[in-house]
């Protein structure tokens, strides 16, 4: 690329403004880690360590498994799996033979499951036990041949592993194997694990990540080989003194079906020859345990993570002394957070921002650099930024001034699954056009203003509800806000707030708005409060802003335009 910055004055110091790629894909790094630290724990399940060699060996043993289930190169193999073992098995094990791994959220409903599985043209599913019922339902309306059942207890440590099935019955389901369908550990057990001829090409296509779908229907963002490895070389050179093969244990907090944790919750990891704790289900009682039991040293989270452990007494007086860093990511952390953790533990949150088609990562917090409150970082090397004018999409915008962020850089996605329109309209001349609002100062720090989609336009005044719920949060008595736009006769638009107060509080109406324009321009001030019990959220702890704008507008017999419903394949509409 050959191109300096501003922000480059800004990076750790060892970090290149660029990197120079190795040409090695995930598949072949993990070949590497396994050799190089055969012994070395790789991944920590609920007490279950498994080393690189073990990881290795079955991934060597399921890439042969979906080759005689007749997967083949470019065949997609779809995940609809937790932070478990076997979806970091069955990851790099359909990309070893050539194969594209579909991620898909395990909480979806049959509907958007069947949108996914038929919009990725899945040929098999790995999933779990409890989801099959829902499978067979769907499955005859997609491509799926074959499914290949996982139990939440297949790695767990002995005696668990066997006392489990009696013990968590709502979570077990036996299952009888039969035609085009099987269990995994079976399928493990069937082959031997010598080594499978590497498949998997720097320019091919290695996955499909799934946009959350909250400006519509989902789409499938087609990530290469290139792109996952080069994230893992980008975010390792962020890190100068930390090397290959340290003791370093991570959190394997964010979901390994989505962008963020595809990338650091496994790809990093292999890559780093780190250790990674499965976090299977991300609930604050759930990482203080495995904070307590293997003393992760990097501990990244969602905002929602970071507020819910600090509601947790016991949170607040751990030890943390070990963590070496912290990180943030898919929404602004609020002020208040960010001071309560520094109060408490002394931690630097660095704050991660990105989306689903550059592979999660576009900019960070520079590591034991100069950290500004309400900023995402500066651009990761080899990584452009641009923010350019919300009307045209072509002209610059000058430091301080809004717009939306445009990203270029070899993280970048190759396109939409067979959405050629889609992809046109997001790519252009190599810039991904993020649609997000944001503003980079003059040394290249970046803080996200709002979601272009979401802008609220009242009185012909532009209005960020991001803003409004920073402010919202800052409130002592408030847990969580969203604030919406809804239509006005006068107005066009009016500013809405939904809030979630702090257990055993009560606020009235007045209040909050009271508060807001003690804040706010008159113009931004809520016209409205309506208090819940809890706002929706993505499987990462996302505020879903859209989901609470259709729940509004339904309240108000106002019908949102529903998604289509998902294609049948040819041979079924035919």
């Amino acid at each position: 690329m050959g191109f300096e910055r501003v922000w480059h004055k800004s990076y750790p110091k060892g970090t290149p403004n660029e990197v120079e790629f190795e040409k090695i894909t995930m598949p072949e790094v993990l070949d590497r880690t396994a050799r190089d630290y055969p012994d070395k724990v790789g991944f920590i399940y609920m007490g279950k360590k498994i080393t690189f060699a073990q990881l290795n060996s079955m991934v060597n043993r399921f890439a042969k498994a979906l080759m005689d289930l007749g997967i083949t190169k470019g065949d997609k193999v779809g995940m609809i799996l937790p932070n478990i073992p076997q979806v970091v098995i069955a990851n790099l094990a359909t990309q070893r033979i050539g194969g594209v791994t579909a991620m898909n959220n395990p909480l979806y409903t049959e509907r958007e499951l069947a949108h996914q599985l038929n919009d990725s043209d899945a040929k098999a599913v790995v999933t779990l036990d409890l989801l099959l019922p829902r499978l067979e339902k769907i499955k005859s309306k997609t491509k799926v041949q074959n499914i290949i059942t996982c139990h939440i207890n297949d790695f767990l440590p002995f005696p668990v592993k066997q006392l489990f099935p009696y013990v968590k019955k709502d979570m077990y389901r036996k299952i009888t194997p039969g035609p085009n369908l099987y269990q995994f550990m079976d399928l493990l057990k069937k082959y031997k694990d010598d080594p499978v001829p590497n498949q998997s090409e720097w320019d091919d296509e290695a996955a499909l990540l799934y946009t959350g779908g909250t400006t519509g229907v989902s789409k499938g963002a087609v990530i290469t080989h290139s792109n996952l490895s080069a994230v893992a070389q980008m975010f390792k050179a962020w890190f100068p003194e930390i090397s290959y093969g340290d003791a370093e244990r991570l959190m394997g907090i964010y979901p390994i079906f989505h962008s963020a944790g595809y990338s650091v919750s496994q790809n990093f990891i292999i890559y780093n020859a780190w250790t990674g704790i499965m976090v299977p289900r991300p609930e604050p009682g759930v990482i203080i345990d495995m904070i307590k039991k293997f003393n992760p040293t990097f501990l990244p989270g969602v905002p929602t993570i970071f507020m819910g452990l600090l509601a947790n007494e016991e949170f607040r007086k751990m030890d943390l002394s070990g963590v070496k860093g912290y990180f943030g990511g898919a929404a602004p952390l609020s002020e208040s957070t960010l001071n309560d953790l520094k109060k408490l533990h002394g931690a630097v949150i660095n704050d991660v921002f990105g989306a689903t088609e550059n592979t999660a990562f576009g900019t960070c917090t520079p590591w034991k650099g100069k950290v500004k409150l309400g900023t995402v970082g500066v651009p990761l090397p080899n990584t452009d930024i641009k923010i350019v004018d919300m009307v045209t999409g072509e002209n610059e915008m000058p430091p301080g001034e809004p717009g939306e962020i445009c990203i270029k850089g070899p993280q970048v996605m190759k396109g939409y699954y067979n959405r050629p329109e889609e992809t046109a309209k997001a790519l252009k001349d190599g810039w991904f056009h993020m649609g997000d609002v944001g503003v980079m100062d003059e040394e290249g720090y970046l803080s996200i203003v709002d979601r272009k989609k979401d802008m609220i336009i009242a009185s012909g005044y532009n209005i960020y509800p991001a803003e409004i719920d920073e402010i919202l949060l800052l409130h002592p008595e408030i847990a969580e806000a969203c604030t919406i736009g809804i239509p006005d006769d006068y107005r066009g638009e009016t500013v809405k707030a939904w809030v979630v107060c702090n257990p055993g509080v009560e606020l009235s109406e007045e209040q909050v708005m009271s508060y807001c324009k003690e804040k706010l321009a008159a113009y931004k001030v809520p016209k409205s409060v309506k208090f819940v019990d809890e706002l929706p959220k993505s499987a990462i702890g996302k505020l879903m802003r859209r989901e609470v704008r259709r729940m509004e507008l339904e309240g108000a017999n106002v019908v949102m335009p529903e998604e289509p419903e998902p294609p049948r394949p040819e041979a079924e509409s035919a």
